[in-house]
C-alpha cells in the first residue's frame, strides 16, 4: 500500500495538465463563474478518477506475468509520463481558440489529460496497490485543483502554466525513482 502523502503527490502531479487547461478556460471567460468552474472540475476530476481504475483493471490481468519486474515497469511508466509532462510544458504551441465549456471539447480534453492516469493505474496494478483510495484521492485532488484553476485563471494567466506542468512531471519521476529504490533495497 502506498502512503497517503505519496498518493496525494501522485494526484497533484496527475492534475497539473488538467490545471493548465483549467487556467486557460478561466482566461477565456468574460468573468470567472462558479458554474463554469464546477463543470470543468467535474469533467476533469471524473476522468482522472476513472482512468487509473481502467488502467488498474487492465494491469491486474497481466500482474502475475510480470511480478518479477513490476517495480521496473512502474518506474519506467512514471518516468515516461513525467518526462512527457516536462517536454509538453516547454513545447511551444500556437494558441487556438476553443470553446472550453463545450461539453464535447471538455470531454476530449478531460480524456486527453488523463491518459497518464491510465498508465499510473497500470503501475498500481503491477505493485498490487488497492485501487479505491488512489482513485478517490486522484479524482478529488483534480476536482479541487481544476475548480480553483478556472476561478484564478484570469489573475494567474499563462505565467505559471508551463511551470506547473513541469513540476508535476518532476514529481512523477521522483515517485518512480522512490518505488524503484524501495524495491531494489529490499
Amino acid at each position: 500500500m502506498l502512503a497517503f502523502p505519496t498518493l496525494l503527490f501522485i494526484g497533484i502531479s496527475l492534475s497539473m495538465d488538467a490545471l493548465a487547461v483549467s487556467i486557460t478556460t478561466g482566461l477565456t471567460l468574460q468573468r470567472a463563474r462558479f458554474a463554469a468552474a464546477l463543470k470543468v472540475a467535474l469533467y476533469f476530476g471524473g476522468a482522472q478518477a476513472l482512468m487509473p481504475f481502467l488502467g488498474w483493471m487492465a494491469g491486474a490481468r497481466f500482474q502475475a506475468l510480470i511480478s518479477t519486474i513490476d517495480h521496473w515497469l512502474a518506474f519506467g511508466l512514471l518516468t515516461l509520463i513525467g518526462g512527457k509532462m516536462i517536454y509538453e510544458a516547454f513545447k511551444i504551441e500556437e494558441a487556438e481558440k476553443k470553446d472550453y465549456l463545450n461539453t464535447r471539447v471538455l470531454m476530449i480534453l478531460a480524456v486527453a489529460t488523463s491518459i497518464d492516469a491510465f498508465a499510473v493505474g497500470l503501475s498500481f496494478a503491477f505493485l498490487n496497490v488497492a485501487i479505491l483510495l488512489p482513485v478517490v484521492i486522484i479524482g478529488v485532488t483534480t476536482f479541487v485543483i481544476c475548480f480553483a484553476g478556472v476561478l484564478i485563471g484570469k489573475q494567474v494567466g499563462h505565467f505559471f502554466e508551463s511551470k506547473i506542468e513541469a513540476l508535476g512531471g518532476l514529481i512523477l519521476i521522483g515517485i518512480g525513482i522512490k518505488i524503484l529504490v524501495q524495491h531494489l533495497c529490499v
